[in-house]
């Protein structure tokens, strides 16, 4: 790709940005959220799942809104409603351990660039002494060159002056992405030590030539009353946000997942051309904690996660932290 020609797909964060942007005169009840994802906020390491920056304007649909007419002609058993939905921005990099070495590194994963816009649908559902969550996911994107990643890591390490990232001509081609996921997460909560206390299971899924999954999961909260819990890549979207709009307000929270991983486009390289892959480990666990706190409008959550070995012949487990600073209007 001629650095001086930006190809179509460099047009996808305009268009989505256009999109995003288009919707908030009519939205109502919204949140904007700024998240960005790093190994350095949980460890000293700066490989593997680098950096990922999420831009995510959450809002209740209007009645006629296009949002919840799509959510109306969906299968009831997928979603009947759309109490919330969210349009986002999301850009993540990848690289190997060792990121000054030229050659290609064949027994660490690939160099990934990917840039994509997503569309989320939101519901809950009252049953008994327990709530139904529901978030079902779009996503459209590219991974490759065209995603500026190599540029971006570059201009970030020469601010900062580390260490020059040398081997981004390993990096896998561009080639569009498609995705859809659903995740159900059953809460129930009661009043503990003056707070409200919620646990519950998780499910989830995943179809695409980015991610397809599925998985499995238990969620702890403690503190005041909230929508839900951070989640972290690979899962899309998150719903996190106090239910309170006065004072001060908190919770904690921590969550495990296990995932069955049937595909994993950073790990398994190019679908439709020749690139770096390594070996994919099938089965892989998370455990996830954090805080979040909430002042009148403005809330920061913080969730650090563990990973465990993804590919055969990495070394260690991964470590990275998401930082969230959202904004209700």
């Amino acid at each position: 790709m001629n650095g001086n020609n930006p190809s179509r797909w460099q047009l996808l964060p305009l268009i989505a940005a256009i999109t995003l942007m288009s919707s908030l005169a009519h939205a109502d009840d919204s949140v904007l959220s700024i998240k960005h994802e790093n190994d350095g906020l949980a460890s000293s390491d700066d490989g593997h799942f680098t950096s990922g920056f999420e831009l995510n304007w959450a809002f209740e649909p209007e009645a006629k809104s296009w949002t919840q007419r799509l959510a109306t002609v969906l299968p009831d058993s997928i979603i009947g409603n759309a109490d919330m939905a969210a349009f986002r921005l999301v850009h993540q990099i990848y690289t190997p351990n060792n990121i000054e070495q030229r050659g290609l590194i064949e027994d660490d994963r690939p160099y990934a660039g990917i840039v994509y816009g997503g569309l989320s649908l939101y519901e809950d559902v009252p049953m008994g002494n327990w709530r139904q969550a529901t978030d079902l996911h779009l996503d459209i994107g590219l991974v490759g060159p065209s995603s500026l990643a190599d540029s971006i890591q570059r201009e970030v390490h020469r601010i900062t002056e580390s260490e020059r990232p040398s081997g981004w001509n390993n990096q896998l081609g561009d080639e569009a992405i498609v995705n859809v996921a659903m995740r159900r997460q059953w809460w129930h909560s009661s009043p503990f030590i003056g707070k409200q206390f919620a646990h519950g299971p998780s499910v989830s899924a995943a179809l695409g030539n980015f991610y397809t999954y599925a998985s499995a999961g238990y969620s702890v909260r403690w503190g005041d009353e909230a929508s839900g819990i951070p989640t972290l890549t690979p899962n899309p979207g998150s719903r996190h946000h106090m239910t309170g709009k006065e004072g001060w307000q908190w919770y904690l929270f921590a969550s495990v997942d296990g995932y069955y991983m049937a595909q994993n486009l950073t790990l398994d390289g190019n679908s439709f051309r020749n690139s770096h892959s390594v070996d994919r480990k099938e089965w892989v666990g998370d455990i996830s904690a954090g805080l979040a706190l909430a002042w009148e409008e403005w809330q920061v959550t913080y969730a650090a996660v563990q990973r465990s070995r993804e590919f055969d012949g990495q070394e260690e487990q991964d470590k990275f932290g998401a930082i969230t600073l959202s904004r209700r209007f």
